[in-house]
């Protein structure tokens, strides 16, 4: 394996991508129970299914598995280990990635957060709006704030933002727990020291006064409002505020598509910065796989080295 490790670093490959390679290599031979000298193709033909069929990976994960593995049957051929690639000929199809227009840098995560603090809060004209809609504008702009600030910090989901409750968030521990469902895992994350100030000034001042349209006894943590000619609320799914905050996030940030694409930039900087594992937990993904799919643009690089082979289908 040093000799692999040694083979990678000369490919000026990233250490998260090297990080990638080395696991899904150990995975394999420990799976072929063999000296991998005496690997077939028929061997990485059944691994591949065995990936597909009892690890529950997609395509593009198993892409990045045979990737791997070209690598490193190549580095044995370098060294004169072996004389053959087992991985030689194969291809898996079906492994176009969906792609967003543009993923987000964190700079560029934290430059929206700016954005929409001086545009929609702290600089706001609030003279065009009717002066009976003016003080729900307001409430609605605060707590769009702080909604987008779990949205390009956190990357939740949309759906998850109305299931937080009250007792979710620890200001003194400035972390957010994520209750988990079928689709998803529970996780704790750390709030950023710029929401600690946005979470506080929420709870303690903006929250209190949404409540008011709510039974005394709701936890939920962020509310909807009602409508101007209503006394009360009782949508709770939140969908007016998402729809409202795509629109201003849109007039801030041109390349800004949908927040599917800022959670998509959140997962790829933590997998750069955390790396795969850490990054699987933060993102509440139950499966590695799911987590594999964002793996950062260097890696996607290389796919063009096995696609001169004439391919088996799989």
């Amino acid at each position: 394996m040093k000799e692999f490790i040694k083979y990678l670093q000369q490919k000026n490959l990233s250490a998260s991508t090297q990080d990638y390679y080395k696991l899904y290599v150990e995975r394999f031979l420990y799976w072929l129970d063999k000296e991998p000298v005496n690997a077939t193709q028929k061997d990485i033909l059944a691994y591949l299914s065995h990936l597909k069929n009892h690890r529950n990976q997609q395509n593009i994960t198993r892409r990045n598995n045979l990737i791997a593995l070209n690598h490193y049957f190549t580095c044995l051929q370098k060294n004169g280990t072996t004389d053959h690639n087992p991985t030689a000929l194969i291809k898996i199809r079906g492994t176009k990635k969906k792609s967003l227009h543009h993923i987000f840098t964190f700079d560029e995560l934290q430059q929206i957060d700016d954005n929409y603090y001086q545009i929609f809060i702290a600089n706001f004209d609030d003279t065009h709006i009717p002066k009976n809609q003016k003080e729900n504008a307001r409430l609605s702009k605060q707590r769009n704030y702080a909604l987008l600030s779990l949205l390009l910090y956190q990357g939740l989901q949309t759906n998850e933002l109305p299931r937080i409750q009250i007792d979710d968030i620890d200001l003194i521990k400035a972390q957010i727990h994520l209750t988990g469902n079928r689709k998803s895992n529970g996780r704790t994350l750390n709030l950023h020291a710029t929401q600690i100030g946005v979470m506080m000034n929420y709870l303690q001042q903006i929250r209190p006064q949404i409540a008011r349209y709510y039974p005394p006894d709701t936890r939920q943590a962020f509310l909807s409002l009602p409508e101007v000619s209503k006394k009360t609320a009782r949508n709770t799914q939140l969908k007016g505020a998402i729809k409202q905050l795509t629109r201003q996030v849109k007039s801030l940030q041109a390349h800004f598509i949908n927040f599917k694409q800022i959670r998509a930039s959140v997962i790829t900087h933590w997998i750069k910065t955390y790396g795969l594992r850490k990054a699987q937990y933060m993102a509440g993904h139950r499966y590695i796989s799911s987590t594999e799919q964002y793996l950062p643009n260097d890696l996607e690089q290389l796919t063009d080295e096995i696609q001169k082979y004439n391919p088996f289908s799989l």
